[in-house]
């Protein structure tokens, strides 16, 4: 029987986005002419055997790999880059150093690698370049924009992964935020009232938000999932929102209905692996504390 990513939660990630490449990047970005990158080869050759520091995302990958045990492997991570294959070694050296038991990848030397994540049956797409994101999105993958300033994740919670969504065009689809940016906040408050018990449609995180919920399900003894959903909602719109993931038969952890207040603080507290909203303001606000990551869909990412 040939290898099969079927019923896997399956993480395709960019090499930035899960290692700290950053002066590597600077280098890069430095370079002149059709062989601009040139230089970024021959540095990261020469640092083949210098592990690479964790990025942003480096915590949560590392924790859902560890669902993967002897009687099951349950998470797949895939390295997607637009890293040239030489570079490739170094990323794949590096997750070596760090346990990380990553295999496949593609290494595209700058072209965008995003067309590989449907034979992937990718579940979630990690890049710092906006237009793979935005791409992604497009094809229907759930997509962020990883931050490469962000603030590394806490190591405070070993045995558990905690990731937090905003709600609406990211678990849910933009229909209330189209209403509150046209016509405001009261009237965007009667019409969640008004269709309290109409469940809101689906957004580009859903299908994640339900493989993380199956992963919880199926469980380990040693690992466990927490999710939170932090939303500029407030009372009387909260009940949509919670009666939407009733309706959907998905289950999370804690519900923050901030009614506007900056969301960086709180989810300081809360301490997740990672954080996607699609409004850049909020990223912009959680980054200093928590990794972020932009989900650029919906109304708010014309």
């Amino acid at each position: 029987m040939g290898a099969s990513l079927d019923g896997k939660l399956v993480v395709a990630i960019s090499s930035r986005a899960l290692f700290d490449f950053e002066e590597e990047n600077k280098v890069f970005e430095h370079g002149q002419g059709p062989h601009k990158d040139r230089a970024y080869m021959k540095l990261q050759l020469d640092k083949l055997e210098e592990p690479a520091k964790p990025g942003v995302a480096f915590s949560m990958i590392k924790k859902l790999l560890a669902f993967n045990d002897v009687t099951a492997q349950r998470v797949e991570v895939v390295i997607l880059s637009r890293n040239d294959p030489v570079s490739g070694m170094r990323v794949f050296r590096s997750a070596q150093h760090y346990g990380l038991p990553i295999e496949r990848g593609s290494f595209t030397r700058g072209q965008s690698p995003w067309r590989y994540l449907k034979p992937l049956h990718a579940n979630l797409f990690l890049s710092t370049h906006l237009s793979d994101v935005r791409a992604a999105l497009d094809a229907g993958v759930p997509a962020a924009q990883v931050y490469p300033q962000s603030a590394l994740a806490s190591d405070a919670h070993p045995h558990e992964v905690r990731i937090a969504f905003d709600g609406d065009a990211v678990l849910f689809s933009d229909e209330a935020e189209r209403v509150f940016q046209a016509q405001g906040l009261s009237a965007f408050q009667k019409h969640e009232r008004d269709k309290a018990l109409q469940p809101l449609s689906a957004g580009p995180f859903k299908p994640l938000l339900a493989a993380l919920h199956r992963l919880q399900q199926e469980g380990t003894p040693s690992m466990r999932i927490r999710t939170a959903l932090v939303t500029a909602r407030s009372a009387p719109a909260h009940e949509r929102a919670i009666r939407t993931l009733m309706e959907w038969n998905i289950e999370i952890d804690e519900a923050m209905f901030l009614g506007g207040l900056p969301k960086g603080e709180f989810l300081r507290e809360f301490e997740p692996d990672f954080f996607f909203d699609d409004q850049t303001g909020h990223i912009e606000s959680a980054a200093q504390h928590v990794p972020s990551g932009h989900v650029a869909s919906g109304v708010s990412n014309p």
